[in-house]
């Protein structure tokens, strides 16, 4: 290579440096202005609605930025702002991409007339839900006509160790995976009736698959009574399970039967249209 041709080389590569640089540093802002959005998320989603400088605080992030940060999520429905409270909460856009997820938008569009036709006939609320770490979230809910019933939320999270859904989700974990996942929190106690000790958790969730189902007995709430079962794929694997919550002054062992007869009727209806080789 000639000497000309040699500095010529040199000058592209040095021209050619600022740029890749440059590329990457951009780069690195995006993975970390990405990584700051799900932080936001995250909060809100278990803290609930926060003032700015909650979040702020909470996340350690610089004012200006989180500034242009939260206003572009507002401005995208991502979040939505309360002048009055002067707080940010989840937004409805949100909402809508959770609802485009394939794996629970499936399930429950499937699930939803089956609810309501139990609903129909136990007169009671049916619930689906899913696990997430030791918390169900909600998923669809069939409320019943009742004064006197179950009020919930879809979206909601429970802990899964003191509700008959969470219970059931929880054994069908491998026994290592569930016992994991309990002690790798404080379970709080919601009730005298609440079980936080985990062996004793664990040999429930043994009597739970053997026997189909799980119960609540006044574990969350004292007055409400839930009885649920697991809901299967085409791989015959859990991916949800249904509840009916029954308040204690309705609860009798006829009451019961009639819910069990109706619930496993409807686990095994949605099972079968998810595809299930086991109903």
């Amino acid at each position: 290579m000639s000497t000309d041709q040699e500095g010529s080389a040199i000058a592209a590569s040095r021209s050619r440096e600022p740029s890749e640089r440059t590329a990457r540093a951009n780069a690195d802002t995006a993975v970390k202005s990405a990584d700051r959005v799900l932080m936001v998320l995250d909060m809100l989603a278990s803290s609930g609605p926060s003032t700015f400088s909650e979040i702020t605080a909470a996340l350690e992030l610089p004012n200006s930025s989180a500034h242009n940060l939260l206003q572009t999520m507002v401005r995208r429905d991502y979040l939505e702002f309360e002048p009055g409270a002067r707080r940010f909460r989840l937004g409805l856009r949100l909402w809508q991409v959770a609802q485009a997820y394939l794996g629970n938008g499936d399930v429950v569009a499937v699930a939803r007339p089956i609810m309501d036709q139990l609903m129909g006939l136990t007169q009671e609320t049916v619930q689906l839900a899913r696990l997430d770490g030791v918390e169900n979230t909600y998923l669809a809910i069939a409320e019943s006509p009742h004064p006197m019933k179950l009020v919930s939320e879809v979206g909601s999270r429970l802990y899964a160790h003191a509700t008959g859904v969470g219970k059931v989700l929880l054994a069908a974990l491998d026994p290592r995976d569930a016992e994991s996942r309990l002690r790798s929190v404080e379970l709080p106690r919601f009730t005298r009736n609440t079980v936080t000790d985990v062996p004793r958790l664990m040999d429930m969730l043994r009597t739970i698959r053997e026997q189909g189902y799980g119960e609540d007995q006044e574990e969350y709430v004292i007055g409400c009574r839930c009885i649920a079962m697991p809901v299967c794929d085409s791989a015959g694997s859990v991916v949800a399970a249904m509840s009916v919550s029954i308040p204690t002054p309705r609860y009798d062992q006829e009451v019961a039967a009639q819910v069990h007869r109706g619930l496993r009727d409807s686990v095994n209806e949605l099972s079968r249209r998810l595809g299930s080789p086991d109903v």
